[in-house]
């Protein structure tokens, strides 16, 4: 196969949601359809122990909630799929902002009985910002929720984009009997199973079939509702949803793996191959044949026994290939890779070569990456746009077993790296504090420290507003304020200065009395 081909083959999405929508038991879903897996894990049932395929953190085991993104790639009919599933929870929504990053496409679960939620406006408005095109699954299906014709309206208003079903539920709850593609005029007929995909039949809307397969009165229903979504909505348009402008929504149930194969068939033929991606030098594309591409996520520990990390490499042009040197751009060193990794989850294969589009793990145990470092074939490119927030909540961490003072070095150290919590040093007593997007991140890092790195840590409250990266181009200006402010001054991991506020009017008399300091509320990686 040529660049081009492979390249027009692949599909890189993040399947994003609020908790509990349903997003992990789709993923299963889709591995299952691609031969990755044969069996799914119940991802709640304590009666079966297996867990979901992409939760495998023990924590995420335990909790039965995704911490933490995972990378997963199958073959599916000809085209290889990447996908990345992505925390849910509001305190993880840094590592799923970042992933955004990475993807060229998204599939957006929503809950047919709760609707649209808080955290899937957010995502939503991650995904507008990028224009990264789309599609909506309404989940669980096979229970009683809202009405279809509502939900789309809700859909339309609360994440501002135009929608069109391309699948029909026929019936919900107890009385569910299946969807209608309307992609492909076909009905699929339900038959709730964890393992086994339901057949399609092949049926006229208007012969008396219809009425034989799903009764009288849901035929009528559903020939009332099509007319209905024709006459309201507009004809799917391939080009406005790859704008970012039109949102196709499907019907089904996940854990019952209903409607799941409509939505991948119809995913593979529509979705975007890799697209263009911006550098802060020019705009670099997936066909060009010099390799190059960003790290958007580091993970620490995925071999407990090795103690190694993974920076996650998202291929923007190009093709990778195994031993090859490649130019490390921030280091200005040339580094080649003997053992790449592609990822079902956390079992991991050695890959000779990759394609735009792919995502790649790089064994990183010196810590060699920072998340947004480029990798290059040789020419100097800065990719843009990988947001990091100022934290929101703040606690020293201390040691807890003062035999154990490496341990927890390393384990912060690593854990930091993966840029979901930050470190700061503060400069007047030289305590450790930790800031984070999210109560549940504190429990998360505690954890960890404990299970995989055997360091006991514990935590010490402290009452802080806003952590603000400061800079300033009077030398003498800074120095007075850090002098000032000594206090509230602390170094980040990378050694910037970080200004800690601990009140908002604080914060508002420094930027009054120290006009010429730039503050800044993301640090820029």
């Amino acid at each position: 196969m040529t660049l081009q081909e492979e390249i027009k083959r692949r599909r890189t999405f993040a399947i994003i949601s609020h908790p509990d929508a349903g997003k992990t038991t789709l993923t299963e879903k889709l591995l299952l359809f691609g031969g990755a897996i044969h069996v799914a894990g119940a991802v709640k049932s304590n009666k079966i122990k297996k867990t979901a395929t992409s939760d495998w953190m023990e924590i995420e085991k335990q909790r039965g909630i995704s911490v933490a993104t995972s990378v997963m790639g199958f073959e599916y009919e000809n085209y290889k799929i990447n996908i990345l599933d992505t925390p849910g929870h509001e305190d993880f929504a840094e590592d799923t902002f970042r992933t955004l990053t990475a993807v060229d496409s998204v599939i957006i679960v929503v809950d047919i009985a709760k609707g649209v939620e808080k955290q899937t406006r957010r995502l939503m408005e991650v995904c507008r910002m990028r224009n990264t095109p789309v599609i909506i699954f309404v989940n669980k299906t096979d229970r009683n929720g809202k009405n279809p014709f509502d939900l789309l309206d809700e859909l339309e208003e609360e994440l501002k984009i135009k929608v069109r079903p391309l699948t029909w539920p026929i019936n919900q709850g107890d009385k569910f009997k299946g969807v209608y593609n309307i992609y492909k005029e076909n009905l699929a007929l339900y038959r709730p199973s964890k393992q086994v995909v339901t057949e399609s039949v092949e049926v006229d809307i208007n012969s008396s079939d219809l009425d034989e397969h799903i009764g009288d009165q849901d035929a009528a229903q559903l020939r009332e509702d099509l007319e209905l979504i024709n006459g309201v909505y507009d004809t799917f348009d391939k080009e406005a949803y790859l704008r970012g402008e039109l949102a196709p929504v499907f019907f089904g149930s996940a854990l019952n793996n209903f409607g799941v194969k409509e939505l991948l068939d119809c995913f593979v033929e529509i979705a975007p191959c890799p697209r263009p991606t911006k550098t802060e030098e020019r705009e670099v594309k997936p066909e060009e044949p010099n390799f190059s591409g960003f790290i958007f996520k580091i993970h620490a520990n995925m071999d407990p026994n090795h103690r190694s990390c993974i920076a996650f490499v998202k291929i923007c042009s190009g093709k990778f290939e195994r031993n090859v040197n490649y130019k490390h751009v921030r280091q200005g060193k040339t580094m080649k890779f003997s053992s790449p990794t592609a990822f079902m989850a956390q079992k991991k294969e050695t890959v000779d070569e990759a394609f735009a589009g792919d995502i790649v793990g790089l064994p990183d145990s010196n810590s060699t990456f920072k998340i947004g470092d480029t990798l290059t074939s040789g020419e100097d490119l800065h990719f843009k746009g990988l947001p990091s927030f100022s934290p929101e909540m703040f606690k020293y961490i201390e040691n807890a077993d003062p035999m154990k003072a490496k341990q927890l070095d390393k384990g912060i150290q690593q854990l930091m790296d993966e840029g979901v919590a930050q470190l700061f040093v503060n400069q007047f007593n030289g305590r450790k504090i930790i800031g984070t997007v999210g109560q549940l991140q504190f429990e998360v890092i505690q954890y960890r420290l404990e299970h995989e790195y055997n360091a006991l840590c514990r935590w010490e409250p402290i009452s802080l507003y806003k952590a603000c990266w400061i800079e300033c181009d009077d030398k003498n200006e800074l120095e007075n304020f850090k002098r000032r402010k000594v206090q509230y001054m602390a170094l980040d991991k990378q050694g910037r200065d970080v200004f800690l506020a601990d009140s908002g009017y604080m914060l508002q008399v420094a930027q009054q009395d120290f006009p010429k300091i730039k503050f800044h509320f993301s640090s820029e990686f």
